[in-house]
């Protein structure tokens, strides 16, 4: 029997509903194909501009979509003119990622061979790593409520064994999959700065006691600096690298900038019974409603999506929508005629995603 799944979509701010829309739209044709799975989309409202109108940045009855959908697909969220009273953003997606304990973000980061890249990569060389990055606590953990006074201020990083347990588990799982699959080397790297936090060396030492479950792995350890060089140095020795919730913040958007920006760079933030899949970008304002947003990074994050559906739920058309997704991307991003402007092109939103749709269905 076909299994319908409820999909909980947060349409974000500003590019948010002109990217969101065209991906609804392709994800909605890849479920009427088959016959093997079906989508539904509910639609959640949250984010700065209904904090602007209505003064609830996310209403009870969105959290509770939310809550209870299959998966989350969530837009750019937030807007630099609107913020709470103490001056920070509204930011939906940090709340989902507590409430809802998604404590793994996960980031692929991706150049295959035609891809357009920053780096002067050999020849014979591609890029395919996962960042992994602690996603409820870490030096995240007070945020809208660190100490300041006139004279400083202060905020707590917070890292629990709870939390870092699963983490890894998480990550070492993951190697798994990516290495049968043909993807990744085995190889799981601990990103921390141990070598000056205690908090790092309790960090690296749950690292340490999961890497013992998993033999036929490699697990080592890197310092978060010299990761940052590496990643530009030498980023095709990467499989899955996991981190704490700052680090892993800042590390994700150099992993973007190896793609050629954060329009290439999807994201999931996984828990126990819940996850979330947005874009890693912004919901740049500057361009809203010229059509010319960049979809790709959405569509990536809706390919997540269908993955970890698949194999949640043991349902191989899921799982190769999503590859046949991801793949179609990875196409139209080698064709120079169907960028858009941030990757130096000229195609708007709706000729990228139109692209992206055509090479699904060939």
């Amino acid at each position: 029997m076909t299994k319908t799944f409820d999909i909980a979509v947060f349409q974000g701010d500003g590019i948010g509903p002109e990217i969101t829309a065209p991906t609804v739209s392709i994800l909605k044709t890849l479920a009427a194909a088959s016959d093997d799975y079906g989508l539904n989309f509910i639609d959640a409202p949250a984010g700065a501009a209904h904090y602007r109108d209505t003064g609830t940045s996310f209403p009870d009855a969105s959290m509770a979509i939310a809550t209870n959908a299959d998966a989350i697909l969530l837009s750019a969220m937030g807007l630099p003119d609107v913020r709470y009273p103490d001056g920070t953003e509204i930011s939906p997606q940090i709340d989902l990622r507590k409430r809802l304990g998604l404590f793994a973000g996960v980031r692929p980061v991706t150049v295959r061979t035609g891809q357009t890249t920053p780096l002067n990569l050999p020849a014979n060389k591609e890029i395919d790593f996962v960042l992994i990055r602690e996603s409820t606590e870490g030096l995240f953990h007070t945020q809208g409520c660190g100490e300041v006074s006139a004279d400083e201020a202060r905020e707590t990083l917070l890292i629990t064994r709870e939390v870092s347990e699963k983490l890894f588990r998480f990550a070492f799982q993951l190697a798994h999959g990516r290495k049968a699959a043909g993807r990744g080397s085995g190889r799981v790297t601990c990103v921390d700065k141990a070598n000056v936090f205690r908090a790092f060396a309790f960090f690296r030492e749950m690292f340490d006691a999961e890497a013992k479950n998993h033999p036929d792995l490699t697990a080592d350890h890197a310092y978060v600096d010299a990761t940052a060089l590496w990643m530009v140095q030498k980023p095709w020795e990467f499989d899955v690298l996991v981190t704490e919730n700052m680090f892993g913040d800042i590390l994700s958007d150099l992993g973007a900038g190896l793609m050629g920006g954060l329009g290439l760079a999807p994201s999931a933030d996984i828990g126990l019974n819940n996850a979330v899949f947005q874009p890693c970008h912004g919901s740049a304002p500057d361009i809203a409603g010229q059509g010319v947003a960049n979809p790709f990074a959405m569509i990536l994050s809706a390919a997540m999506m269908l993955e970890w559906l698949g194999t949640s739920h043991k349902i191989a058309a899921l799982s190769r929508d999503a590859a046949r997704l991801r793949t179609a991307v990875e196409h139209v991003v080698a064709d120079e005629s169907t960028l858009t402007r941030d990757l130096g092109g000229t195609a708007g939103t709706e000729a990228a995603a139109k692209a992206v749709l055509n090479a699904v269905l060939t």
